[in-house]
């Protein structure tokens, strides 16, 4: 293995800028999106009027994946995530593939799972369009925005964040009026109604939960930015979660007390039946603007993760050379965007939001569980400075609830688990093609594997 070297040596590498604030600001905006704009009905139809419940349980058991992150961001302020941490533990260029891709897959995943929300009941209020037309014309939008450049790509997601956390803001102060007002039925939000009993409703509807908490992993990618990241990141990280959570929750005891389940479980978008009934005038076209512009952001950032990973891969020539080709003026890798969103038309022509949010949740589950037990193996190694250590049964208990999650148990179909798996075997020909035709195999470096 490659002798380690501290970025911050190094000449011409990435400035350290951004501090605890931004850090903060960023994981809150990057989970922020499609997943509490259109699982709120799923959830529901897992558990009943009490979906803020599952809501918080999969806090809980991301807080514990985010102290392993937390642990090893500090240790390790490189980029690449869950690949360079799966690389420095184990050493084995294949497993930091398959991490790596699936990694790479989730994103596609997401952004499929956003593709069906955004056409469904959010863009029926503008045209009447079938579902699979306006998520595949949707798709076309995003890949638009992704070839014209990573810097025309930034500025739109910055301000879809910030119009994205406007709606979310919206539905609280409705449920604020409402409450005033005595609007609306409270006590809907203590009803469980699971099918197969409270505990398997509740971690059924915590695995679909789940989407809408995943991005705080992505913060990881920062840590060669960030100025003080063994200090700033713990604080940024639990923070972050702990300011979206509450979000969510104050999201999810609105939705149920002012709409009935039934009606929440049937929408594909949830937060628009909110507005409809809410007790003040808020224009329910200019929400479902909202909701299709947050929905659009977390494509376009999970689209523009999973090209990269694509093109990084194949700079290091772990997967077929062709990827790596850039626009010559662009510069955009073009080929690599076009894999991923064939890989997407597939997705969103065979799968619903449900089954795409959860295969999501099932392929970083696992990455998860691994990343888990990555930081206890590199307990063995120590490094020169200080930084945040897990309590150790916080990572084991982590590790083991997203074991849990990726069970049978959850309820998750068949489907959900045939779909994850041809997902992976997509990368498995690739890997094959390129080691047993073109004879690349070539080191896997996991710090460019997020070029």
């Amino acid at each position: 293995m490659a002798t380690e070297v501290d970025p911050r040596t190094l000449g011409g590498g990435l400035r350290r800028v951004i501090g605890r604030k931004v850090l903060m600001l960023f994981v809150v905006g990057d989970i922020l999106g499609a997943g509490i704009y259109a699982l709120v009905g799923q959830v529901a139809g897992e558990v009943g009027g009490a979906v803020w419940a599952p809501f918080l349980v999969a806090f809980v058991l991301a807080a514990l994946t985010a102290t392993a992150y937390a642990e090893l961001v500090g240790k390790y302020p490189r980029a690449a995530g869950a690949a360079l941490y799966t690389n420095k533990a184990f050493g084995i260029p294949f497993v930091t593939f398959i991490v790596a891709f699936a990694v790479m897959m989730s994103g596609i995943t997401s952004a499929s799972a956003a593709a069906r929300a955004f056409g469904g009941d959010y863009l029926a209020e503008f045209v009447s369009l079938p579902t699979l037309a306006g998520a595949l014309i949707f798709l076309a939008l995003v890949t638009l925005v992704n070839f014209a450049g990573i810097s025309e790509s930034i500025k739109v997601n910055v301000a879809l964040t910030v119009i994205e956390a406007f709606g979310l803001l919206v539905i609280m102060v409705i449920g604020v009026f409402a409450l005033i007002g005595g609007d609306g039925e409270p006590s809907r939000v203590l009803e469980f109604d699971p099918a197969n009993g409270a505990f398997l409703g509740v971690l059924g509807g915590a695995a679909l939960a789940f989407y809408a908490l995943l991005g705080f992993e992505d913060s990881v990618n920062l840590a060669e930015e960030a100025k003080n990241p063994a200090r700033d990141f713990p604080v940024a990280l639990f923070g972050g979660l702990a300011i979206t959570v509450v979000i969510y929750i104050a999201v999810a005891f609105t939705a149920t007390m002012l709409v009935d389940t039934e009606t929440l479980k049937t929408s594909t978008g949830p937060l628009l039946e909110v507005v409809r009934v809410a007790g003040f005038d808020f224009p329910p076209k200019l929400f479902a603007l909202i909701a299709l512009l947050a929905v659009g952001n977390t494509a376009l950032i999970n689209m523009i993760m999973a090209s990269r990973l694509v093109y990084g891969m194949a700079r290091e020539r772990i997967v077929p050379p062709v990827f790596a080709i850039v626009h010559s003026r662009r510069a955009t890798p073009w080929p690599a965007i076009v894999f991923t969103v064939a890989i997407a038309v597939v997705l969103v022509s065979t799968g619903d939001i449900g089954g795409l949010a959860d295969t999501t949740v099932l392929l970083l589950l696992c990455v998860f569980a691994l990343v888990n037990v990555c930081v206890l193996v590199l307990r063995r190694e120590r490094v020169g400075h200080e930084h945040f250590r897990a309590p150790t049964w916080m990572p084991v208990l982590g590790a083991l609830s997203c074991a849990l999650l990726a069970m049978p148990i959850t309820g998750r179909e068949g489907a959900v688990y045939l779909r994850a798996a041809v997902l992976i075997a997509v990368g498995l020909v690739l890997w094959l093609v390129n080691r047993l035709i073109l004879g690349r195999t070539g080191p896997v470096d996991a710090e460019r594997l997020d070029a």
